[in-house]
This record gives C-alpha cells, structure tokens and sequence, in this order.
C-alpha cells in the first residue's frame, strides 16, 4: 500500500449473530437483522428496508462470511476493520464471538484494531419497536477498579500480539469510545503502558472519539494533555446541532410534530459540517459518514440524512483525504463509520439499490489522490 495513502479504519459491528443474552432480552435468534428486516418507510421517498446484496443477511459465525467481507474491503480500498469491543467489568462482554474466531482461527489476513464501547445497554437502545422510551438498564458499565484495568489488558493481549493488530510506532491502537465516562483515566493509561512494557510492547496508542455539538482544538487539546495519542474526530452531533439557526430548528421541531416524521437533515447541507480545519491538524484522525437512518432502531424518534449517495459520498471522501494527504504516515488515518451499522443505515456493504456504489466511491476517491 502507498503509505501516502490515508490509512481507511473501518468500525466494525458484530451484532450479527444470535447471543444468550439477545435471546432472553428479544427472544430467540435476534440479530441486528431482526431491526433492519422490520424497518418501514416514515415518510414518501424513504429508503426502507434497506436490504443487502451480496452478502445477504449474513450470520458473523460463519468464517465465509468474515472472509467475503475483507474481500469487499480490499476492493473499497480500507487499511482495515476497528472491531467494537464490549467489556462491562468483571469479565463481561457481549457480542465477542466473531472477533474471538478472528483470533482464533488467524483469518481473515487482514488488520485490525479494537474500540472499546463503553457505556451501558438500555431497553430503548434495542427497542423492537422503536419507541425509544424505556431507560431499563440492560447491562450496566462498571469500572470496578485496578484489578478490572489489569484483568481488561490481559483479556486484550493476544490481540494486542497479533501480527495483524494496527500498530502505531509497535504500539497496539486502541479507541475508547466514552473515555470521559471512566474515573480515572491516567490510571487506565499508567497500567495499561506498564503492563505493555512488562510483555514486551512499547506501550498503548490510545484514540478517544470525540463527538459533540462543538469541535475545536481546545477541546481536542485537552484530550492529547489527557494522555492520548490521536483523537478521532466524529460530527454527527456537531451537524445536528449546527446545520441550522435556532428559530429553523423550532420551525423544524414543530412541522416534525404536525407531519409525523423522524428528524430529517439533507446529506448534501450536512457535508459542509462534516469536516473541518481540525482534520488537518496532528493527531487528529477524521471520520468518513456516507449516510445515517437510525430509524429502524428509533422510529419517529430517529435522525437521519436525506438523500446521500455514492456520488455525494466520494466528494466527501475526496475533501477529508485531501486534509491529510500531507500528514506524516504515523498520522494518516481516517475512521469510517462504518462498515456494517446497517440498523443505523450507517454502512458501505452492498445493497440493493446502490450495490457497490459506496465501495466504488471510496476506492475512486482514493485513486484520485494526488
């Protein structure tokens, strides 16, 4: 790969497979697919279901399946996949079965990362009807203390040990989705390092996501003194909360109320909030969105973005690449969000109406570079 290239990290869902916890919780064989199959239309024009192509409504246990995905990635163009992790504490986790096969079996030969998404689960998170009112705690987040931090690091080793791991100067990247949600988090980063040093890496190359209604380099700075190495950038509360004036959005609020429809924002205006002069900066790792429907999860309660296509998507791709196209190759990342959100309709798999168009317009953005 031409290391001028940026470096494409695509977030991973594994919520595709059935769990014991899912079975209780939804009833049996609920997946991911169980919130995009039942999805409907709210509004004329609305691209609902939004139904896959070439893979189907795949099962994440089946190695074919994992492999038929790199190879789709490969095509995009992408570095590799930032599997999401999920440690409550304690030695829960949820949802770690693909990425354990991922480790076990050695295969797919394709990198990857880990993100930890820390927060707890709600009812209305996973909501089979999309009410999104519920504020049952499925399963909590705990930070029980120093031993979980060491118990955590040492669940996480092989992976951290694996050829395939993404490293930055032989450090394992790891990002931490809610990183101001954790007590301490020197502490996490001291015994994290220390216990690297102890099993033979140089330490961790921590990345927090940063994703609020205002993006400056103050607040990014205050993350980097925190202790971390890189901070991905993501606007999706930032476009939400900026693409319009305050008498618009009440405007907007009440025609909502009065015409039934989930929370509607063009593509098109939102891509002009979607990066930023941050992006340029070091240190700073920027987010690719090709689209967002989070209606199928949330009903009426939902955002999302009209009207986004492939060819709208490769004009944004071509804007955020040529931010970092004169980064150093230690710094030429940029996060895709994501590769397989589909009850978010936050994805770049094929589908039937677009098929490979989200792939192809990564992979042209890329060629483009100069």
């Amino acid at each position: 790969m031409d290391k001028n290239k940026p470096k494409i990290i695509a977030l991973y869902l594994p919520q595709f497979h059935p769990t014991p916890h899912n079975n209780v919780w939804w009833g049996k064989g609920f997946t991911e697919w169980t919130n995009v199959g039942k999805a409907k239309p709210l509004y004329p024009g609305h691209y609902q279901p939004k139904v896959p192509a070439d893979l189907g409504y795949y099962d994440l246990r089946l190695p074919e399946v994992r492999e038929a995905q790199v190879d789709l990635a490969r095509e995009a163009g992408i570095y590799g996949f930032c599997y999401y992790h999920y440690w409550f504490g304690n030695g829960s986790e949820e949802l770690e079965l693909p990425f354990n096969e991922v480790l076990r079996l050695g295969k797919p030969d394709f990198p990857f990362m880990l993100c930890w998404a820390n927060e707890s689960w709600h009812k209305k998170f996973w909501n089979k009807d999309g009410v999104g009112t519920s504020k049952q705690i499925l399963i909590e987040q705990k930070y029980p203390g120093e031993q979980d931090i060491i118990d955590h690091f040492y669940r996480l080793l092989p992976a951290f040990k694996d050829n395939r791991y993404i490293k930055v100067d032989g450090k394992p990247m790891f990002m931490i989705y809610r990183s101001e949600q954790i007590p301490d988090i020197s502490k996490l980063f001291s015994i994290w390092n220390n216990l690297a040093i102890k099993e033979g890496l140089p330490g961790i190359h921590f990345v927090t996501q940063l994703n609020g209604s205002q993006i400056n380099i103050e607040e990014i700075n205050l993350l980097l003194e925190k202790g971390f190495s890189g901070v991905n950038v993501l606007r999706l509360q930032h476009i939400w909360k900026n693409s319009w004036s305050l008498p618009v959005r009440i405007i907007h609020k009440i025609q909502k109320i009065i015409l039934r429809t989930p929370n509607l924002l063009s593509y098109k205006r939102a891509m002009k909030l979607l990066t930023g002069i941050e992006d340029t900066y070091q240190h700073v790792y920027p987010t690719l969105l090709p689209n967002w429907d989070h209606t199928p999860r949330s009903g009426l309660n939902g955002h999302v973005l009209t009207h986004s296509s492939p060819k709208l998507f490769k004009e944004h791709c071509r804007i955020i690449f040529q931010k970092i196209i004169t980064k150093d190759e230690k710094e030429n990342f940029v996060f895709l969000k994501s590769w397989n959100e589909w009850g978010e309709g936050n994805y770049i798999e094929p589908d039937i109406k677009y098929g490979h168009g989200w792939i192809n317009a990564i992979r042209t953005a890329l060629d483009e570079i100069s």
